[in-house]
């Protein structure tokens, strides 16, 4: 017996774990089914961006399919145990990424109101990004942004403890902004130049000028020309506009919270520095 585990590691003692195998072994994060669900929400996102000057119907079936997607990778991280910080970063860069897409569209189909469009991106990204920097700052390392205390604020912990409220928040204020892009193509109470003829004039042998060049300004005025029925858009942006609005509104008590919840951080760490120092008489 002593000979044959002699052979088998020159010293002795039975041989330890293979380091290669250990290594072979680990799990690949990247490729757990909630992930892979994000990377489809991404590719669906640029398609239908790519869609978006042009094809208002496949531009919102894609959007919408998107964003949808994003209450299944949810559910798949909780059936399979796949919950991770990589997912989790992963789901709200997605979120946040195309919603200024989109509203940066809107901003251009409606230029009077553009302003409107640029404070609503700029407070996502402000509100979310303060939000998930105190947390890791104030919180620590492995608090999850969606884990809010009570007493720092009902709202956010209603917000982000209760997914059907998450969902139902979230997916209405796309809702919103989706009805808007397709009242761009289809109301001319809001979108005026719809009421104007496209002028069709030959290009060089005979080839209209707005089919050579598919992406210029009057090549998207002859799509908007091409007219959707805009009953529908009117009455899903009339149901989603309560909770877009309520939605901006938790952005802003995020940003606030956030902020004074950060205020507090400095001021105890300046008071363990023994700041401010006071002055001697002189």
């Amino acid at each position: 017996m002593a000979t044959r585990r002699r052979k088998e590691n020159g010293n002795g003692i039975p041989p330890g774990p293979n380091p290669t195998a250990l290594k072979e072994s680990e799990e690949n994060i990247f490729l757990f089914i909630p992930n892979i669900i994000g990377y489809a929400r991404i590719i669906l996102a640029i398609v239908s961006l790519y869609f978006m000057p042009l094809h208002p119907r496949r531009c919102s079936f894609l959007y919408s399919v998107s964003c949808l997607l994003d209450a299944v990778d949810g559910l798949a991280a909780r059936r399979f145990e796949q919950s991770t910080k990589f997912g989790a970063v992963l789901d709200m860069i997605t979120d946040r990424c195309t919603t200024a897409c989109l509203l940066v569209f809107l901003a251009s189909a409606f230029p009077r109101w553009s302003i409107v469009f640029q404070g609503l991106i700029s407070l996502d990204l402000a509100s979310h990004y303060i939000h998930m920097y105190a947390t890791l700052t104030m919180g620590g390392s492995g608090q999850s942004h969606k884990k809010v205390d009570e007493g720092r604020s009902w709202i956010l912990k209603m917000y982000y403890s209760n997914n059907k409220v998450l969902f139902t928040f979230c997916a209405l204020n796309e809702l919103f902004f989706i009805a808007l892009y397709l009242l761009s193509f289809s109301s001319p109470l809001i979108s005026p130049q719809l009421l104007e003829k496209v002028p069709i004039q030959a290009g060089p042998e005979g080839k209209n000028p707005l089919f050579m060049h598919p992406w210029s300004a009057g090549a998207m005025e002859l799509a908007r020309a091409n007219k959707l029925d805009s009953t529908v858009p009117w009455i899903l942006a009339g149901i989603s506009f309560p909770v877009m609005a309520g939605k901006q509104f938790i952005n802003v008590v995020q940003l606030v919270k956030a902020s004074r919840w950060l205020a507090e951080g400095d001021i105890a760490e300046r008071k363990k520095l023994g700041l401010p120092r006071r002055r001697k008489p002189s």
